[in-house]
């Protein structure tokens, strides 16, 4: 007979399991925004878009002071977007199991610049650039530290990167290379570095460990090596002036041959400022490098700089948005054809 061990770990508003609960609470928010977009050299069609968002959220409280929160979105017409549950100690940090949802390990860096809408490749014209995503887009489990001195440790573990979303009692069945993988992140805060602003450091590291590349099936070698990447920026704030800088780099362990991708490295800037109350202009750039294991001088590496001018204006529960986005060589493609030109203008409703 075959027997099947089943561990599991349930959140309900109001129990936890074999563990008394003060009587839980669950919530709903949302919005929805509606765009116009126009990207030059492209075929538009109907520019109208709309975005749709809820946001469920559940959260109860232990005997012992810890607290859990059950987090659900559901956005852009998805049957859900992302989810979590995380379960707040008094004394030992946060732990969350996380499905998509991009806040475990080193995705929440992926672009940390000052902005006052969207990231630069978050705008409506796609850019196309690589950039990191650590074990944030697998299931996941991660811890962080309580804050001591303004900072906090972050800790993501995934049994299996392979950007992978499972359901109840069941797993991801991946035969991808990616194996197990884990995140590291180091968030330090001061507001004592001037008299009217603070200072953010973060920097970040994450290792996946990779299966032997199906290429060298049949011989003893591994010219696969594991996956890896990091993260390190600053964040200045000085009054209502933000502006920041970082950079990136992912290594893909591909050894193989002279045409295959050995990684990138990415470096980002940005720049807002609060002018009212109301109204936040930024700018921001984003520039990546694919570089090949080898090869002749005009395919070794390849270029891509792109930049967004934004503002946006917030009037009670309702924010109008714009954005002028620029893009060289979209998506690593070099010449006139990689270079776009896109404008968004939207309007978000908040309940």
């Amino acid at each position: 007979m075959n027997r099947i061990s089943k561990i599991g770990l349930s959140a309900l508003c109001g129990s936890l399991a074999s563990v008394s609960a003060h009587a839980g609470e669950m919530s709903v928010s949302g919005g929805a925004t509606l765009s116009w977009t126009s990207n030059e050299g492209t075929v538009t069609g109907n520019p109208i878009g709309m975005n749709s968002g809820l946001t469920f959220k559940g959260a109860g409280e232990l005997d012992n002071g810890s607290t859990f929160t059950l987090t659900l979105t559901h956005a852009d017409q998805d049957a859900w977007s992302a989810g979590s549950v995380a379960i707040d100690t008094p004394s030992f940090g946060t732990f969350t199991f996380a499905s998509a949802n991009g806040g475990n390990g080193i995705d929440a860096k992926d672009d940390a610049m000052p902005t006052a809408w969207e990231e630069t490749d978050g705008t409506g014209l796609t850019i196309g650039h690589d950039k990191i995503s650590g074990v944030g887009a697998s299931m996941n489990i991660g811890w962080k530290s309580p804050t001591v001195a303004g900072s906090t440790l972050s800790l993501a573990w995934a049994p299996r990167n392979d950007g992978l979303q499972n359901t109840d009692k069941a797993s991801s069945a991946s035969t991808t290379r990616k194996q197990e993988g884990y995140d590291v992140l180091l968030d330090i805060n001061t507001s004592d570095l001037f008299d009217s602003g603070s200072m953010n450091l973060f920097a970040g590291y994450s290792h996946t460990e990779q299966a032997p590349d199906p290429k060298s099936a049949g011989t003893n070698d591994d010219p696969q090596g594991d996956h890896e990447e990091g993260v390190g920026g600053v964040i200045f704030t000085l009054g209502p002036l933000q502006l920041g800088a970082q950079a990136s780099v992912e290594w893909l362990g591909n050894e193989q041959t002279a045409t295959d991708v050995a990684g990138y490295r990415n470096v980002a800037y940005g720049i807002s400022l609060n002018v009212n109350d109301d109204l936040t202009v930024s700018y921001g750039r984003h520039e990546s490098k694919k570089g090949f294991v080898s090869g002749t001088t005009s395919t070794q590496t390849i270029y891509s700089d792109a930049e967004s001018f934004q503002v946006a204006y917030t009037m009670g529960g309702a924010a109008l948005k714009f954005a002028q986005t620029k893009v060289e060589d979209q998506n690593y493609t070099t010449g006139t054809t990689g270079d776009r030109d896109g404008m968004t203008i939207a309007m978000s409703l908040a309940f």
